[in-house]
């Protein structure tokens, strides 16, 4: 038997490769990526700070939908309270929970508006595809009224906002 072309070869192995990984792939999931614990950060922001979640006083479950909602589209806090916010994302599309001013979230939006692909990560933030549900541990320690808000391209636009009544 003549052996293969070096080129054919590679071909071969590129092919066997595209086939194979999505059968590896599938359900596979980040189950073998190890956790690594972020670092806390002690930002102060006018709405408060990330809280540790040894502290935690109460959790409070907020759902997002479709129609561009949050359930319960308001929460009162004591100043100096911790925080569990587990979000829940029951309807079909990505859907955000983002804590701050009206004017820091409005000026948020704009920017995903531009670039709505743009990803991040603060404590502050919670991303939760269809379905999902993940969690900001928060410590509202300044008093005032802030918002959350949906920040996803439109869904700040279409009324996707709540509101944190901090109390002394």
């Amino acid at each position: 038997m003549k052996p293969a072309h070096p080129i054919q070869a590679l071909r071969r192995r590129h092919l066997l490769c595209l086939v194979a990984w999505p059968l590896g792939a599938q359900g596979h999931g980040d189950a073998h990526k190890p956790a690594v614990p972020r670092a806390r950060d002690d930002t102060q922001h006018a709405w408060g700070r990330e809280g540790d979640a040894r502290r935690v006083q109460r959790s409070v479950h907020i759902s997002m939908s479709d129609r561009m909602r949050f359930t319960p589209a308001k929460l009162q806090v004591r100043q100096g309270q911790t925080l569990r916010l587990v979000v829940h994302n029951r309807g079909r599309l990505l859907h955000e929970l983002v804590l701050g001013t009206r004017e820091e979230l409005q000026a948020h939006a704009e920017l995903m508006k531009k670039h709505p692909g743009m990803e991040h990560d603060a404590p502050y933030m919670a991303h939760v595809p269809a379905g999902g549900q993940a969690a900001i541990v928060w410590e509202f320690n300044r008093p005032g009224r802030f918002l959350y808000g949906c920040l996803v391209a439109g869904h700040w636009d279409a009324g996707m906002l709540g509101h944190v009544d901090v109390r002394p």
